[in-house]
């Protein structure tokens, strides 16, 4: 026996067994009757056995018939949801949206442009990533992540750093400390301060980069922790001094006496940046992501990073 079981052949068993009547399943799927019977005589003279007998005026599955049906009604289904999903992810309605950071405090600020985006786009699956194998820019590259989220972009061909919004980094330090009445510090003013940061490597952490590396200074210790809330209670309590985004900063002293200055006479201004693949630009929810992201600073008081 070979024959080849077609799609049509499935639907028009399920139509049948729905409409009731050959004429009905006929109109459903826009075919003659006489069209319909053919494709059916044509299905079990490949497969060498009858679909149906007759049973006095009408027609009754056989056994073989009886098995077919319920293959159509398992197979088409899921034939039918596949059709959609693809349709979706063809129309960029559905998909998956990896998102890799490179900075620490982006997290709190990610937490302002996802919950819009979820709810405009509830079919794009979202992963957050802050380790790659490659690095951010290595990541993007090689499509471990789809959306690379860092103040420090490199230009590269065949990659878009989008500007989101601008932020000033500050020293943080308890309201009572004898460097919070000053209008600005120098790096020399750390040199007896335990500086805490995040684990990052010094070669990326804007205190050390704009700040004290260029005039040759250094703190007393320097000290790294994860957790942002931890840092800004060893703050408080008069353990060390760190330097954050101010918008970060802001978030936690209606409840906690704590002082920001300036990194300098002039202050260490920095942008965060958002930055996509050139060719995933025509993709509506990466553009998506995009608008949500410079929208998140008018939705809140002064996001960044």
């Amino acid at each position: 026996m070979s024959g080849t079981i077609e799609r049509q052949h499935l639907s028009i068993l399920r139509e049948i067994e729905r409409c009731g009547s050959l004429t009905a399943a006929a109109k459903s799927l826009h075919l003659t009757q006489s069209a319909l019977t053919h494709s059916i005589k044509k299905l079990e003279a490949a497969i060498a056995t009858p679909l149906w007998k007759k049973q006095g005026r009408g027609l009754e599955l056989t056994q073989a018939g009886r098995y077919l049906l319920a293959a159509a009604q398992r197979i088409l289904p899921q034939i039918e949801q596949t059709e959609a999903v693809l349709e979706q992810i063809a129309a960029g309605a559905r998909g998956s949206l990896r998102i890799g950071i490179e900075c620490h405090p982006c997290y709190r600020w990610l937490l302002r442009v996802v919950p819009p985006f979820l709810d405009i786009w509830p079919n794009v699956d979202i992963d957050v990533r802050q380790k790659f194998a490659f690095g951010g820019m290595g990541a993007l590259f090689a499509r471990e992540i789809d959306v690379l989220i860092t103040p420090d972009p490199l230009k590269k061909r065949g990659v878009a750093f989008e500007p989101v919004f601008s932020y000033e980094q500050v020293l943080v330090v308890h309201e009572g400390h004898a460097l919070a009445s000053k209008r600005y510090v120098t790096p020399e003013d750390l040199s007896a301060e335990t500086l805490i940061t995040y684990p990052v490597e010094m070669s990326r952490l804007d205190v050390f980069v704009n700040f004290l590396s260029p005039a040759g200074c250094s703190p007393h210790a320097h000290k790294q922790l994860e957790a942002t809330d931890i840092m800004l209670q060893l703050v408080v309590a008069g353990r060390g001094v760190t330097a954050m985004p101010d918008w970060l900063v802001a978030e936690y002293q209606h409840s906690m006496p704590l002082s920001t200055v300036r990194l300098g006479r002039e202050g260490v201004h920095k942008q965060l940046f958002v930055g996509v693949r050139r060719a995933d630009l025509g993709t509506p929810y990466v553009v998506a992501f995009l608008q949500l992201a410079r929208d998140a600073e008018s939705r809140e008081a002064t996001p960044g990073s």
